[in-house]
């Protein structure tokens, strides 16, 4: 639980930090918003994945349950974002859960995370101004 805390950490705080400090404009605004709501929605995606795979071996239906609700915060993220950067990121954590619940399907009680917390990282580095 201590690394998903600190992903969503960092992943909030970088986004935070973009929207205070990297805000030049309406498009730099907009940017900067959409960075901290997608930011939050995908660190609460991981949490709430990496949580399922923890608890998977009592109770596998929940691993399903947490992909299935990752799945319709992100089909939301897709229609409300409108960066295009923030689009791709997006599009490769829907890919990670794609292979997380490809993975679970064939029977694995653990399947690698390493694609869906690589894009929540991705969401850090387009959120950071520079």
């Amino acid at each position: 639980m201590r690394s998903s805390r600190r992903i969503r950490t960092a992943v909030v705080a970088t986004a935070a930090a973009a929207a205070l400090t990297g805000v030049v404009g309406c498009g730099a605004l907009d940017k900067a918003l959409d960075c901290v709501q997608t930011a939050d929605a995908i660190a609460t995606s991981v949490n709430k994945l990496q949580q399922a795979v923890s608890t998977a071996a009592d109770d596998p239906t929940q691993l399903n349950e947490a992909l299935d609700e990752i799945d319709t915060e992100l089909g939301k993220l897709k229609d409300d974002t409108d960066n295009a950067d923030l689009s791709k990121a997006v599009e490769d954590l829907d890919r990670g859960v794609d292979s997380v619940r490809e993975a679970v399907n064939s029977g694995d009680a653990t399947p690698d995370l390493s694609p869906v917390t690589d894009a929540a990282a991705e969401i850090g580095k387009v959120c950071t101004p520079g």
